[in-house]
């Protein structure tokens, strides 16, 4: 049964669950270019991983942010919840948090290494940013199923971790075309065309199997009139593929001043892939266990909590806004003298 909206009870877990939303689709846009171009360095050739490294030297750590403000908010606003998504990915979770920190020392020690450590340090950031992309897909998937225990869920979930793999590597392809030049930014083209069907397929699996895993899901997408309203959703995306697909035939030479066009446009299938998982699960946090009312924390606490987060957001959105202004413009190979 849906509260009253009009009660602080009936809105503040909507608008906290619109928050973690906005957080971890922040989250796996920004963090999801860098965790490709770390997937894609084992590929580039000792002098352009440089170049590829200082593309996302200025942003990674605020990246990382949102997943911060994302589970936190749900610690706090959804304890419930917490609970049983955590308990149930323990595994891909620990892994993920092991892969991130695996990335976050050889990023920093590839460096400062000695010549003959700095290739252990670059295939210690490519496996650390590999392992928390294949963890992230994994509970992608285990999550759309609702943590079923079944042989069928965990295929799934393997699935979805190789497609998000090949979603991130297309963002990070991308994001390379964007902010490198010459024999790399050639190199970024043949790698993004690799990767866009891949990525096209995970999100044409996860648009079919989510509506099959109730029917509740199912009516909401193909219930008249529902199915004309949210046509255009999956038009779309269909459409962002194709305009990803020609512009990377024309790519990179030719068309210098739309090189931004590929990133851009991976960036709205994301968004539309995420807008249309969010209609799919709302109101439930859990599929058909736990509604965001009957996770949420007490009101008076929401409240509270509100206060800080109407603080605390636009601080994060503005120094993210004016890292990448200040840091706009083609990568340079890095240099600490």
């Amino acid at each position: 049964m849906t509260p009253d909206l009009s009660t602080p009870a009936g809105w503040l877990p909507v608008v906290f669950m619109a928050l973690m939303g906005l957080a971890m689709l922040a989250y796996v846009i920004l963090d999801g270019y860098d965790l490709g171009v770390g997937i894609l360095l084992r590929r580039a050739p000792d002098a352009e991983k440089d170049i590829m490294i200082a593309s996302i030297g200025p942003f990674w750590d605020a990246n990382e942010t949102w997943l911060v403000l994302g589970v936190g908010i749900l610690l706090v606003a959804f304890p419930m919840a917490h609970g049983l998504i955590l308990t149930s990915l323990y595994l891909p979770v620990t892994l993920m948090l092991f892969g991130l920190i695996l990335r976050g020392v050889a990023f920093d020690f590839r460096v400062k290494a000695r010549d003959h450590h700095k290739p252990w340090w670059n295939r210690a950031f490519y496996a650390g940013s590999l392992l928390a992309t294949l963890s992230q897909g994994g509970m992608l998937g285990y999550y759309i199923v609702g943590f079923e225990p079944r042989w069928e869920s965990g295929l799934f979930a393997l699935f979805t971790a190789f497609a998000l793999t090949a979603g991130y590597a297309l963002l990070g392809a991308t994001w390379l075309i964007m902010k490198t030049e010459g024999e790399l930014q050639a190199r970024a083209v043949r790698w993004a065309r690799g990767s866009l069907w891949l990525t096209a397929a995970g999100v044409a699996a996860i648009s079919i199997v989510t509506p099959l895993v109730s029917a509740e899901i199912f009516a909401k997408w193909f219930s008249l009139p529902n199915a004309l309203l949210l046509a255009p959703i999956p038009l779309m995306t269909l459409a962002l593929f194709g305009v990803i697909q020609r512009s990377l035939a024309h790519m990179p030479a030719s068309h210098e001043r739309w090189c931004w066009v590929p990133f851009a446009c991976t960036v709205g299938i994301f968004i539309l892939a995420f807008h249309g998982l969010a209609y799919s699960l709302f109101p439930y946090l859990v599929v058909h266990r736990l509604t965001v009312w009957q996770a949420a924390s007490a009101p008076e606490s929401l409240l509270i909590m509100f206060v800080g987060v109407c603080i605390v957001l636009p601080t994060i959105i503005g120094y993210t806004v004016y890292a990448y202004r200040v840091f706009w413009g083609k990568a340079r190979a890095l240099s600490y003298y």
